[in-house]
């Protein structure tokens, strides 16, 4: 995941946003590559480069990828709906499995609204039979 540590001089996104020299000991190299710039610019608007360096220092190596991709995730979810963020999405699809699940116990009424706001043209869709002949020519 990190470009630099494969041997490329390509500064990764956080970098080359800061006009700095990338180095193999960049700690946001691994999360931020070149081509994923918008992340990285959701993050420093939300929380600051500062702050996730501070963030990264004082977590375990082991929870860092994991801390990391929650941020990326809350800051772009964020950047894509700005007055509610995460919480918004969230409360969303909680109603939707509530409809879900309400929807399941009124399934016959729900195909019954369903039928009558679509009627079919029932001579116009009725089956051919096996010689392709339909009931009109019976």
């Amino acid at each position: 995941m990190d470009i630099n540590k494969e041997g490329s001089n390509k500064a990764c996104a956080s970098c080359k946003y800061q006009r700095r020299k990338c180095t193999k000991e960049c700690p946001l190299a691994p999360y931020f590559p070149i081509n994923k710039s918008k992340s990285f610019i959701n993050v420093h608007r939300l929380f600051g480069v500062c702050y996730i360096l501070k963030l990264l220092n004082r977590i375990d190596d082991d929870k860092k990828d994991e801390a990391m991709t929650s941020i990326i995730f809350e800051s772009n979810i964020r950047a894509k709906f700005p007055i509610h963020g995460c919480v918004g999405v969230i409360n969303i699809l909680q109603e939707e499995v509530m409809k879900t699940n309400c929807g399941d116990v009124d399934a016959p009424s729900a195909t019954e609204e369903f039928n009558a706001q679509h009627p079919l043209n029932m001579q116009q869709d009725a089956p051919k039979s096996s010689l392709g002949l339909t009931d009109q020519d019976l």
